[in-house]
């Protein structure tokens, strides 16, 4: 993406680093990194930078807009809608494939969005130690708007806990020390204070929620929400007594689960830019494109990947019995551009936007990143390959 701090970066590489920086990385806390963790950084230019921004602020333009509640009314389940929903999306994700144009010149194109927090606490982590092991360029960061460690943290803190104490805020997860994520949470309450707790330890009493923080009962009157109810409802059945979260219950959320939805693959058929591939909602194609190849198919209530159809075939359309809960959109070809000691790695960054009460709109902050040599993003494409998984984008300032 630089050809130069590329060229640098894979001259200057030595697998003995590399193992230093993972023994280092797993010793603070010993086996809660379960995902591979990439040998490189992603390194980009202040242009491709702004090309990325400048789709999420279109993004951004549309869930600002005051129609944006009605039009999304439908994408959250009758089950699953959570009462006293706010104005206001706490923490957004938007994700981005790297492309080549017409020019064959990098650009990114948008996979995904969502109104849920991400590895908000990782990304300082991770790409702290990196930089002791490897020579970042003082002027490439992976925080974003002029932020640094110190204003990032404050920051993240302020959004996260508002005017709540620390001791009466929990983030909130489906057996969080069994989470594959479980290491961000674990940055989170070293960065922040706040503990992480299993939806089947919350103790209800009427309307009131309460955990034990240091073996003493102790209100909770926020929850950080990191539980998708996809995955509630899939395990539910093994889970035993838990709190149903859906209920009326004097809490407040950041950000509220709603905004999940709201802000997911169902806001994709609603915008209109050049880095975001057109999508459709299945049941309001009339018609299937001459050229169903080239588009993917992806079911709206799924996360992680699950149900994609890559290849896409009439047939396939035709099996799906409820196209309400599906949408159409055009397929990004992902660019062989990372250059590697073998074959060139694809590329997808993470974008991670931040509301603060009394802002007029959200901002960026911080990014994360993932490298890829199979057909997709994902440890299920890329066993035995080296190169790939979790990393950070360092941006130019």
């Amino acid at each position: 993406m630089v050809p130069g701090l590329r060229k640098a970066f894979n001259k200057s590489f030595t697998d003995q680093q590399y193992q230093a920086f993972l023994k280092d990385l797993h010793s603070k806390y010993p086996g809660a990194i379960e995902f591979r963790l990439c040998e490189t950084p992603v390194f980009v230019d202040k242009q491709f930078t702004a090309q990325m921004i400048e789709a999420c602020e279109h993004i951004i333009d549309v869930v600002t807009d005051p129609s944006f509640k009605q039009m999304t009314e439908a994408s959250i389940p009758a089950n699953e809608r959570v009462p006293h929903e706010n104005d206001r999306c706490a923490m957004f994700a938007f994700d981005f494939g790297i492309c080549l144009n017409d020019q064959q010149q990098p650009e990114p194109r948008l996979i995904e969005m969502q109104g849920f927090p991400t590895l908000f606490g990782f990304q300082v982590f991770y790409p702290d130690l990196f930089r002791k092991y490897f020579l970042i360029p003082d002027n490439y960061s992976q925080f974003l708007n002029g932020h640094t460690r110190e204003s990032y943290l404050k920051l993240l803190k302020e959004v996260i806990l508002e005017d709540v104490p620390v001791e009466n805020t929990i983030l909130l997860e489906i057996k969080p020390h069994e989470q594959k994520t479980r290491i961000d949470f674990y940055n989170t309450q070293e960065y922040l204070g706040i503990q992480p707790v299993c939806i089947t330890e919350l103790i209800q009493e009427g309307k009131d929620l309460y955990y034990k923080r240091a073996g003493k009962k102790t209100a909770v009157k926020r929850i950080y929400n990191r539980v998708i109810f996809d995955e509630l409802q899939a395990r539910k059945n093994s889970l035993g007594n838990y709190v149903d979260i859906t209920q009326d219950l004097n809490v407040q959320w950041v950000p509220h689960p709603n905004w999940f939805y709201r802000i997911s693959k169902y806001t994709l058929p609603f915008l209109h830019h050049p880095y975001v591939p057109p999508t459709y909602f299945l049941h309001e194609i009339k018609q299937l494109p001459a050229d169903l190849e080239n588009y993917v198919l992806k079911p709206l209530f799924s996360f992680a990947g699950q149900g994609v159809v890559i290849d896409v075939t009439p047939a396939d359309v035709e099996k799906i019995d409820d196209p309400y809960n599906w949408i159409l959109q055009r397929k990004v070809q992902y660019a062989d551009i990372i250059e590697t000691p073998d074959i060139p790695a694809k590329a997808e960054i993470r974008i991670m936007y931040v509301w603060k009460k009394g802002w007029d709109r959200p901002q960026p902050v911080i990014n994360l990143a993932r490298l890829s040599k199979g057909k997709m993003i994902g440890v299920a494409y890329n066993k035995d390959k080296t190169w790939v998984g979790g990393s950070v984008c360092f941006m130019e300032r």
